[in-house]
């Protein structure tokens, strides 16, 4: 069985990276109306730790995982973690 690599999010909450599909910042007009129909769905995972909102994550099963996080410091994290992922 092979391991699920995790991408931390920040404060103890991880994402399976081979799921993540992009991390975008939230600031957009678009971005906004994706978390507002995301949470009308059920499809909004918060974890932000009530800070504020600095990226999302969209996944393959098309949920929406919110961090306080800056989207480049994820992206950084995911790199770091894909270059060293061993098949």
């Amino acid at each position: 069985m092979k391991r699920q690599q995790l991408l931390n999010i920040g404060f103890g909450n991880f994402v399976v990276i081979s799921r993540i599909i992009a991390i975008v910042n939230p600031t957009s007009s678009p971005m906004r109306r994706l978390r507002e129909d995301s949470r009308k769905d059920g499809r909004l995972i918060d974890a932000t730790q009530g800070r504020k909102t600095r990226s999302i994550i969209i996944t393959d099963s098309n949920h929406c995982v919110l961090s306080a996080i800056q989207a480049e410091t994820i992206a950084q994290r995911f790199d770091a973690n894909e270059d060293g992922h061993e098949d």
